[in-house]
């Protein structure tokens, strides 16, 4: 197999793990405190990334990257969860895919300003026509807006795009799931000392589900999805790569209809078409 067709497997396997990740924090956060559920997640994925590290006995990484990994620790470790945490608190997770919708522009933008990357015109016009048909699609369904969560969103999804970025072009030397975890190590004294402090006074309320959410998000959005993710963004390229984000909100219309029993209507099969179409276009042109 060859290494474009591992890139865009790789990436692929990390989108579907991130699809359900909005969910999940939606259902974390109606019974933890979003700024809790933000450092919970980040502490329990520090300690699983700190294992790995130690058991495979990687070696620090140089003093050059230690900048990059903090401002990967910023935008996907902190930034990205805090800030849908909290916009998930005004808004629902649908409102949310219209943002989710902008992020692979957002990753490719800085996949210029960061990893030196030079897509053709052709492939901004297939990005911006995916994210227009994700983001309308959203729309259509008749969610309720908020400027408080519309803003969240928004400098999540900026956050976000500047993590993907910074951390896509560093595992092109140090490795994917190293600069997760050294991300997640360096964050985790920070992180650990303030679910210590913002810890809930009582356990006893919370059930079931909001305990599956944060597991979730912590072993899976925080950890796993990033090992593949990263990978997928070194070797086939952030701007072309990050496309496959586009099919985000689909995946998880998909995760609802499976286990929850959603209906899956004909215009939500015509957009993902659609949307795959701009992934495809996006691909062909991004170099």
């Amino acid at each position: 197999m060859d290494r474009t067709a591992v890139a865009w497997i790789n990436g692929l396997i990390g989108v579907v793990i991130f699809s359900g990740s909005l969910p999940a924090t939606r259902v974390a956060v109606m019974r933890f405190d979003p700024l809790f559920l933000t450092v919970a997640r980040a502490a329990i994925a520090g300690v699983l990334a700190l294992g790995l590290l130690v058991a495979f006995r990687e070696s620090r990484p140089a003093r050059r990257d230690v900048v990059s990994l903090l401002v990967v620790a910023l935008g996907v470790v902190v930034g990205f969860p805090l800030l849908t945490a909290l916009a998930l608190q005004h808004i629902t997770s649908a409102r949310s895919i219209v943002f989710i919708g902008l992020l692979p522009l957002a990753t490719a933008i800085f996949g210029v300003l960061r990893g030196g990357e030079r897509p053709k015109p052709a492939f901004w016009a297939f990005s911006l026509l995916g994210s227009a048909l994700v983001a309308g699609f959203a729309l259509s369904q008749g969610v309720a807006a908020s400027p408080v969560g519309d803003a969240l969103m928004l400098a999540a999804v900026v956050v976000c795009g500047l993590g993907y970025a910074e951390g896509a072009r560093l595992s092109r030397t140090l490795g994917g799931w190293q600069v997760i975890s050294w991300a997640l190590v360096l964050s985790l004294p920070v992180m650990a000392a303030l679910a210590a402090l913002t810890m809930p006074a009582s356990l006893a309320g919370i059930g079931a589900p909001a305990w599956i959410g944060l597991a979730y998000v912590s072993l899976f959005s925080m950890l796993i999805g990033f090992i593949f993710w990263y990978r997928g963004l070194a070797q086939g390229g952030i701007a072309t790569v990050g496309q496959l984000q586009l099919l985000q909100p689909f995946f998880g219309l998909a995760l609802a209809a499976t286990l929850l029993g959603e209906s899956v209507t004909p215009a939500m099969l015509a957009v993902t078409v659609a949307v795959i179409a701009c992934v495809a276009g996006a691909r062909r042109f991004a170099r």
